[in-house]
């Protein structure tokens, strides 16, 4: 597996073998298609951070995250929100920095 960013909580890898992604949250790795990396971005475009400073719209500062169909549910406080939003970021901009340099 080939490391494509680290960030402070999590780090995202690619398997050239597998075709596959991996997202590691620290405590569990998971094993993404390309699809359901991007449903993840999806997801976490759609989180309003600003709501997290917000009390009468987030009074926990915490998310709620279900990724690949349900099979796996996350709670993230608002750090984490922040760092895993920098991570897919980052993580797709690599990609598109590979298929760059693969040309």
């Amino acid at each position: 597996m080939n490391l494509l960013y680290k960030s402070y909580f999590f780090a995202s890898y690619q398997c050239d073998h597998s075709r596959s992604f991996y997202i590691d949250f620290g405590h569990k790795q998971i094993k993404l298609s390309f699809c359901q990396l991007l449903a993840i971005r999806q997801k976490l475009q759609a989180i309003d951070i600003s709501s997290h400073f917000d009390m009468d719209l987030n009074s926990g500062g915490i998310e709620i995250l279900s990724l690949c169909n349900r099979e796996h549910l996350f709670v993230f406080d608002t750090l984490q929100v922040i760092d895993l939003k920098q991570l897919i970021k980052a993580t797709f901009g690599i990609l598109e920095l590979n298929s760059l340099v693969a040309h």
